[in-house]
């Protein structure tokens, strides 16, 4: 990582060709950098102007717009020069270069976030939250995540300190005076409080759990035994051919995946191999993959073959539908051909009846009704391990401290709840090693 004195350089947007790309400069000498390249006496705080571009040879290198943000009044806090460029590599590679030549650093990847954070313009929270509202693969995650630039989460956690902390004053100021006891109804109201705090927290981290999907994107597993048209109902939701289909059992060795849009959200769709009882050695590693992308998945589409009777590889993939917490659909494929299949055992499951050769809407609405309503949850969401670690630790913490608050021994219970603050404090406020402030910032993109 740079020193803090360094001004750095990078290209904010996506390598590509684009209309326009932005190279961003942050750091005391961003306005004499930008200076040189534009061969202006001055910038006007907060005002694009349109400037020719030139390297350090003198050479022309583009004609582009550049914005000066002045310090403190910035994304860092610093003073920030943005140049927005023609798209391309090669004319953001140059006036990089040139920035570069005139006494920038290149920045590190999510260096602009990490000086936001020392100096003062955002929290850990709101720097999290810029991190995976690039990645986010839903409209609702695009929303949950700019509630937390707005200070939802902060908010929460600072609530919940204020609660801690006004539970170790009474301990406190009780252990100052040992002689006297708490009042059996402040206990009372303590543990009540705590005990509310620690549902709030479970329930938050449920329902943060379970809605890591619209971030990262659910996965969709479609399963069946062999034949069932797995395949060509993949092919069908893709509009191409991407998976080979055929008559032979066991075509399909590995497991397929692929993108897909499905209303606002963006889903991962796994073709996975035929569950069968099968004595072949590939084939079988393909099923034993199979199982393990059902584990990994959010959906699981089961589909079944309306033209051949239930049989036994059916009765063992429903016993498995019926043991998964998984959301399930269950469809019942080929009804264009005559159909022998007893679907009793189905009933349960609300079976769609579908022709993967026809019309497979009803599926796809199914699909986006249970995505929308994953992201209708209104609770306050957690979007990193770290900070469902944090929350966790702090919940452990509070539990503990209720035996000792009963009981009566205050210290142990101030402790434990010294300890719950500590790991609630870690989510908004710096860490003591700046070795996993490196780490986390490391993993965000260049030029944020």
């Amino acid at each position: 990582m740079n020193s803090k004195s360094d001004t750095i350089v990078a290209i904010a947007t996506a390598s590509g060709v684009a209309s326009i790309s932005i190279v961003r400069l942050s750091g005391s000498k961003a306005l004499n950098i930008a200076s040189k390249i534009t061969h202006k006496k001055s910038l006007t705080p907060r005002y694009a102007t349109l400037a020719t571009l030139y390297d350090a040879n003198a050479n022309p290198i583009d004609h582009a717009i550049v914005i000066y943000f002045q310090s403190p009044r910035s994304f860092t806090g610093e003073d920030i020069v943005e140049f927005q460029c023609h798209g391309g590599l090669v004319v953001a590679q140059a006036v990089l270069q040139a920035c570069l030549d005139f006494g920038a650093v290149l920045a590190a990847p999510g260096e602009f976030s990490k000086r936001a954070f020392f100096n003062g313009k955002i929290d850990l929270t709101k720097a999290e939250a810029i991190a995976k509202l690039i990645e986010a693969k839903s409209q609702d995650a695009a929303k949950i995540l700019t509630r937390q630039l707005k200070g939802e989460l902060k908010n929460f956690i600072d609530d919940a300190r204020e609660q801690l902390l006004e539970a170790l004053a009474y301990s406190e100021v009780s252990i100052d005076y040992a002689e006297e006891d708490l009042p059996q109804d402040l206990i009372d109201k303590l543990v009540a409080k705590l005990d509310k705090l620690c549902q709030t927290i479970d329930k938050i981290v449920e329902s943060s759990q379970r809605r890591r999907g619209l971030i990262e994107g659910f996965k969709i597993s479609i399963i069946g035994k062999p034949n069932v048209g797995k395949s060509s109902l993949l092919n069908a939701l893709l509009n191409y051919n991407r998976a080979i289909v055929s008559d032979v059992a066991g075509t399909t060795r590995d497991t397929i995946e692929e993108y897909l849009q499905i209303g606002t959200h963006l889903v991962k769709i796994v073709d996975t191999a035929g569950i069968r009882d099968s004595g072949e050695a590939i084939e079988k590693i393909g099923i034993e993959k199979s199982l393990e992308a059902i584990e990994q998945s959010d959906i699981i589409i089961a589909l079944f073959d309306g033209s051949r009777p239930y049989e036994e590889d059916d009765y063992a993939i429903v016993k498995l539908l019926k043991q998964t917490q998984k959301r399930v659909i269950v469809a019942i494929n080929k009804q264009d051909l005559q159909q022998v299949f007893d679907a009793t055992q189905l009933k349960d499951f609300s079976p769609l009846y579908i022709s993967t050769f026809g019309d497979i809407n009803p599926l796809i609405q199914r699909l986006q009704t249970i995505l929308d309503s994953i992201g209708l949850d209104e609770e306050i969401m957690l979007t990193s391990n770290r900070q469902i670690e944090a929350v966790n630790r702090a919940k452990e913490q509070i539990s503990m401290s209720l035996a000792p608050l009963q009981n009566e021994e205050l210290e142990l219970f101030s402790y434990h709840l010294l300890e719950a603050i500590e790991h609630l404090s870690s989510i908004t406020q710096p860490f003591h090693s700046e070795e996993i402030l490196d780490k986390m910032f490391n993993e965000f993109c260049l030029g944020k």
